[in-house]
């Protein structure tokens, strides 16, 4: 019996060991039986694409990514400020070699800048605007004369109830002088004018009327101060631009009207216009100081443009055709005369 269990013993362990170890067959070949199937692997769906990636193909192609050759601007906010850069210069030159009519050689030179920073936004509007001229000929036999000379400042702040109508309720300050002195030429050594002398303040309140789209401004002001300065110790004494003999400083009150506009009247075009009527309550009401200006900008192209422009002036304190007698004392202060100016001119503008 012992023998019989030690036996089937033997047996139960060697047919455990023989199932347990099963050497591997590397090189099997592969199967080809029919029930072989494909399994497709589900397609998952990019939440962000690259902008070379196929849409039939889950795969992101880098190679395919080509690099940016154009640099892209960057992201600006809106502005409520408009601006305006420009500088120009009017170059004219005449020359003469064995000229049988004859003349004598000549260059004028005349540059101006602009500069505008405007507002408006909703109930406010802020318009500022700086021109600067000045202008230098010079002609054979004769010494350097100046042709132009101004500084001309305007500032109006306006503010209107709601956003439907064109009226504003306005300030505005104007200021006008020029660069160096002024002659009577050919005497060059009594200056008529200088700089601050004379020099024009004019400071109120009003209504303006300014509609949206157009370069329209009407400004009318019933309240205005308007100060003359002379500076100059000589020209004061003399008692110029509507100042008493040694004083710097004229004060006037009355009512003033403004008016500018600039629109292409043909194409290429430019018509730029303004308009100052001033008229002082308290010495000479209804004697009207006039300042016009109209020209108009032809744009040959960028950098080319050509100007034609008058300039008229009408101030009843600065008199001409003053008497003296032998001793200086003026027997008659003169009268007011129409002043003109006109321009014609073509030379380079940059804009910026």
């Amino acid at each position: 019996m012992r023998s019989t269990l030690l036996l089937f013993l033997f047996f139960a362990v060697s047919y455990s060991i023989s199932a347990q170890v099963n050497p591997l067959n590397v090189f099997e070949k592969d199967s080809v039986e029919p029930g072989f199937q494909v399994v497709k692997i589900k397609d998952v769906k990019l939440k962000y694409l690259t902008r070379a990636a196929r849409l039939t193909d889950p795969r992101t192609p880098l190679n395919r990514v080509k690099p940016l050759l154009k640099k892209y601007k960057k992201f600006v906010p809106q502005s409520f400020w408009k601006k305006t850069n420009e500088l120009g210069i009017n170059l004219n030159e005449v020359a003469f070699v064995n000229w049988n009519a004859g003349g004598d050689n000549s260059v004028s030179a005349l540059a101006n800048a602009r500069f505008t920073r405007n507002y408006k936004f909703r109930y406010l509007t802020w318009n500022n605007d700086l021109r600067l001229r000045y202008g230098l000929n010079a002609q054979e036999g004769r010494q350097l004369r100046k042709t132009d000379d101004q500084i001309r400042i305007a500032s109006t702040f306006g503010f209107r109830k709601d956003t439907i109508t064109n009226w504003y309720y306005s300030v505005k300050a104007n200021f006008n002088t020029q660069f160096s002195n002024g002659y009577k030429y050919p005497d060059r050594t009594n200056p008529i004018s200088r700089f601050m002398a004379p020099g024009y303040l004019f400071l109120g309140a009003g209504t303006s009327y300014i509609p949206d789209g157009k370069k329209f401004n009407l400004y009318i002001s019933p309240i205005t101060q308007k100060a003359t300065f002379v500076l100059d110790e000589e020209l004061s004494s003399q008692g110029v631009f509507g100042v008493e003999a040694d004083e710097h400083i004229f004060m006037e009150f009355g009512f003033l009207v403004t008016n500018s506009w600039e629109t292409e009247i043909l194409k290429n075009v430019l018509m730029n216009h303004r308009l100052s009527l001033y008229s002082d309550y308290i010495e000479s009401f209804g004697n009207v100081d006039v300042d016009w200006e109209l020209n108009f900008n032809l744009t040959v192209n960028k950098f080319i443009k050509a100007n034609i422009g008058t300039h008229l002036i009408f101030d009843d304190d600065i008199k001409f055709d003053e008497v003296a007698d032998a001793d200086g004392n003026i027997i008659d202060p003169g009268i007011p005369r129409i002043q003109f100016k006109q321009l014609l001119g073509v030379g380079l503008n940059y804009a910026f």
